[in-house]
C-alpha cells in the first residue's frame, strides 16, 4: 500500500490584539494564491530557517509589526493536496499585536481587517483555519 507523504513547509500565524471591545485577529485578503480570500498570516519555511522564526519573519514582512508577544499554539493546520497526494502540516502560532500599531501591508494582500473571533470565522474558507480559530480562542482568549 502506497504511502501518503506528510509535508511541513509552511506556517500560520494568528495576530491577535486586545481592545477595549475584547480581543480581535487580524486577516488579510489574499492578492495571489485563493485571490480574494481572508486568511491569517502564513507562509513558507525558508531554508535555514526554523518554523518559529518563519512565523516572526512573515509577521513582519506581510503587516510589518513584530510581537509584543509571541507563542506556539501547540496545534497545526492540517489539509491534504489533492495535486501533490500529500498531507501539509503547518505548526500556528499566535502574536499578540500593540492595540495602537498600524499594520502596512505588503503586495501579498490587498486589504485587512481586525475582527472578533466569531467575525473571522465566518470570513475564512477552510475548516481547518475555523478549527484553529476556535482552538485559539479557547486557549489564548478565554
Amino acid at each position: 500500500m502506497p504511502d501518503i507523504p506528510i509535508r511541513a513547509f509552511l506556517v500560520s500565524l494568528i495576530a491577535l490584539r486586545e481592545t477595549d471591545a475584547g480581543h480581535q485577529v487580524l486577516l488579510l485578503k489574499r492578492t495571489r494564491f485563493l485571490v480574494g480570500e481572508w486568511c491569517q498570516v502564513s507562509g513558507s519555511i525558508e531554508e535555514g530557517e526554523t518554523a518559529w522564526q518563519a512565523a516572526l519573519r512573515e509577521l513582519q514582512e506581510e503587516t510589518g509589526q513584530r510581537p509584543r508577544a509571541f507563542y506556539s499554539a501547540d496545534i497545526c493546520e492540517q489539509f491534504y493536496e489533492p495535486q501533490r497526494d500529500a498531507i501539509t502540516m503547518a505548526p500556528v502560532f499566535v502574536a499578540y499585536i500593540d492595540p495602537a500599531a498600524q499594520v502596512m501591508l505588503n503586495e501579498e494582500h490587498s486589504a485587512h481587517r481586525w475582527v472578533s473571533i466569531d467575525q473571522a470565522v465566518d470570513m475564512v474558507t477552510f475548516g481547518g483555519q475555523r478549527r484553529v480559530l476556535r482552538w485559539v480562542e479557547e486557549e489564548f482568549i478565554r
